[in-house]
């Protein structure tokens, strides 16, 4: 059996190419900017490797699909605090990648009592929250996980979030103020405990670590002076006339101002270079904020946004966990085209959804489906009757599952050249989706902000219609 090791992608891509630079890998295919999930090194031409979003890879590891990992200690730790059995060791620091784990507030001197009501905390890492909380005792406390963006959530839509951050300094800069430094993490090397136990990895392992500097600072020997804070500029409490207006981050907000100008809004600072989420817009009665499209409709049905950017596939994703949520499409934007699709490896013998039923009947091991619109996928599998099946979560990178991690993926895509670059072929088109403005069908009671919902809906109505 080949060694096989996960690679992750995102924050920690450049220095991990570099380290297997220095230790003379001889990589393919691993740099940034990358879209090719498995590089080969000629160093160890039988090893295989394949290249996973960071918060995956302990997951993989744990599962017993990989022997090796890099990730960081955090979503280690993540995987841990809830899963303490799973079969996962770490093997080494690899000193790099330092940040830290912060429980941020917006205020000053954030309100631990709350007045009895449940304190809230915002977090892409909701087990290592909750644990943080009941280690501190924390009479009533609520934790919602986020995709990503916690820090901007407090002070209106939760009092406090748990993030990461190099610094108490990178806090300062949106605003957020350390209440305490929950875990201080790098990168590390980690194993599955069966294959540490029982595989020869030491080469490989051993390759790693001479390749690490001889000494390094611990991550926590960092200075980590809390600079002067300063409170967003927006603590005091919402109006109730105001509407709150969501945007999204990420590759869709050059197409999002672009459709604001058409409309004849002015927003500055958006998208934000220093990371600002709480842009400033020429609208009066119009607040915003930007966070991640995937978290949308769950804020607009739980009445923290009044109308949001989001994808079609996100609100179907939503609606198909919650089909009685108030979150509904209000207007197609027609932008971001793109369609949900079912992929399988070119090697699978199939050409549609009922070949890949009659591929699989009869199969003994569970069908894998791979995705991060899990909802979606769940219910593909269901309509489809693809008999025993499991959904196996992603949070991107999802083409590196096939064929060794998933026998089928539920994925977007704009041209399908994505697709078919990783030797992988489309079988099935779920719908097909774009940019649209979600709302509430709960009622709003006051008439203020039904003019100003209106209006703002008919400014981007006229906008779409000179598209």
């Amino acid at each position: 059996m080949p060694v096989k090791i996960a690679l992750p992608k995102g924050r920690l891509l450049r220095k991990t190419a570099a380290l297997l630079q220095k230790a003379d890998w001889g990589l393919d295919e691993y740099q940034s900017n990358m879209g090719f999930y498995r590089p080969q090194a000629s160093k160890f031409p039988d090893l295989l490797i394949r290249v996973f979003h960071e918060k995956d890879i302990p997951i993989q590891i744990a599962l017993g699909n990989y022997d090796l990992g890099i990730c960081g200690l955090d979503w280690l730790r993540e995987l841990l605090v809830k899963y303490p059995s799973s079969g996962v060791v770490k093997i080494k620091d690899l000193l790099y990648g330092e940040g830290s784990l912060y429980l941020a507030s917006a205020a000053l001197r954030p309100d631990f009592k709350q007045n009895g009501t449940p304190l809230r905390i915002a977090s892409e890492y909701p087990n290592l929250a909750e644990a943080y909380a009941l280690q501190q005792r924390m009479n009533r406390f609520s934790v919602f996980p986020v995709w990503g963006a916690a820090e901007a959530y407090p002070p209106e839509n939760a009092e406090m979030a748990l993030l990461a951050a190099g610094s108490a300094a990178e806090l300062a800069a949106c605003a957020m103020r350390p209440v305490a430094k929950v875990l201080d993490y790098s990168a590390c090397l980690i194993a599955n405990r069966s294959s540490w136990e029982n595989k020869d990895l030491d080469k490989i392992v051993a390759s790693l670590l001479s390749a690490l500097p001889e000494t390094a600072k611990s991550v926590a020997e960092k200075k980590d002076a809390v600079p002067a804070f300063s409170p967003p500029r927006i603590v005091e409490k919402i109006a109730r006339d105001a509407v709150r207006l969501a945007l999204p981050d990420g590759h869709q907000q050059q197409q999002t101002v672009e459709l604001l100008t058409r409309a004849g809004i002015k927003i500055e600072d958006y998208p934000s270079e220093s990371g600002v989420r709480r842009p400033q817009i020429a609208l009066d009665g119009v607040i915003v904020k930007v966070i991640r499209p995937q978290d949308m409709p769950l804020q607009v049905a739980n009445g923290n946004f009044d109308l949001a950017i989001t994808g079609r596939d996100w609100l179907t994703d939503h609606l198909a966990q919650f089909p009685s949520s108030p979150a509904c499409e209000i207007l197609d934007l027609k932008l971001r085209k793109v369609r949900l699709v079912a992929v399988v490896h070119q090697d699978m013998p199939v050409a549609d959804t009922a070949g890949l039923r009659n591929y699989i009947a009869g199969r003994d091991a569970p069908f894998r489906l791979a995705s991060e619109y899990v909802n979606i996928a769940d219910k593909y599998a269901r309509d489809n009757h693809l008999g025993h099946y499991r959904v196996i979560p992603t949070w991107g990178a999802t083409e590196a599952f096939l064929p060794d991690d998933a026998d089928l993926l539920i994925e977007n895509t704009e041209t399908g050249r994505t697709i078919a670059r990783h030797n992988l072929k489309i079988i099935d088109t779920l719908f097909a989706s774009t940019a649209c403005l979600i709302g509430s069908r709960m009622t709003v009671d006051s008439p203020l902000k039904k003019e100003r919902l209106a209006d703002l809906v008919k400014k981007l109505q006229a906008a779409v219609g000179d598209a």
